[in-house]
């Protein structure tokens, strides 16, 4: 699943070999590779090379990668991909946290290495552009972007722009969870660095809309993010 365009891609990972293998396997694309062997310099190259996309590995000289994830999200927008020998649910958890948008466990294939950032940029494009696509549902809740529109059954919610921006974020990831970054740049696209402290508010009155609707559930995934699930009505 190729990408629409070439990408500017820093690889971040204290091993020689493994730096190799994925400039090979995303040269294939036409990405163009920028290297960094340690923390310290992942995020000087991160600031003046400005990439499309980071693929960084935990475990490295200096600052690790959890440091190094969280300086990079601090100065910018690029999506972050982990790339980690690290399978613990915990890993994944801290990292979605501090800001990456994927987790991808070593050993991989060039194929859903490709499919990562394919899906990755495709969202980070999307959310930039504010056109998600067309008509979206999640059980009994239904939205039409053409008229910016939510409905629950036939019921018509009444959202504000913020609040239909982020009930679009989680219905389209259908049920998966959402990290708290890529949410509140959903939710804020015209703010470089949106403060995740505005989501808890907006959401709990989303929450309180959906809930008098008899629509879907908004769960809270502590620390991490939020999903949507099916509300069970005693």
């Amino acid at each position: 699943m190729p990408t629409a365009r070439p990408l500017r891609i820093l690889v971040v990972d204290d091993d020689p070999a493994m730096v190799g293998a994925i400039t090979a396997l995303v040269g294939t694309e036409g990405h163009q590779v920028i290297t960094a062997y340690d923390g310290l310099t992942a995020v000087r190259r991160f600031r003046e090379e400005h990439p499309d996309l980071v693929l960084l590995d935990l475990a490295m000289p200096g600052p690790d990668g959890f440091t190094v994830a969280g300086q990079i999200r601090a100065a910018g927008a690029a999506p972050i991909i982990v790339v980690s020998g690290e399978s613990s649910e915990a890993a994944k958890v801290k990292a979605l946290g501090i800001g990456a948008d994927d987790y991808l466990v070593k050993p991989f294939g060039r194929a859903e290495l490709l499919a990562r950032i394919a899906a990755v940029m495709r969202r980070a494009g999307r959310t930039e552009s504010e056109d998600l696509g067309g008509p979206a549902t999640f059980e009994s809740l239904s939205l039409d972007p053409g008229r910016h529109e939510a409905r629950v059954g036939d019921v018509l919610l009444t959202l504000t722009p913020t609040e239909y921006r982020l009930l679009e974020t989680l219905v389209r990831a259908n049920g998966d969870l959402v990290p708290h970054l890529r949410l509140a740049r959903a939710g804020w696209p015209a703010e470089h660095d949106p403060d995740l402290l505005w989501l808890k508010p907006h959401l709990a009155r989303l929450r309180a809309k959906l809930d008098e609707a008899d629509g879907p559930a908004i769960v809270a995934v502590r620390g991490v993010g939020y999903r949507v699930e099916a509300a069970s009505r005693g």
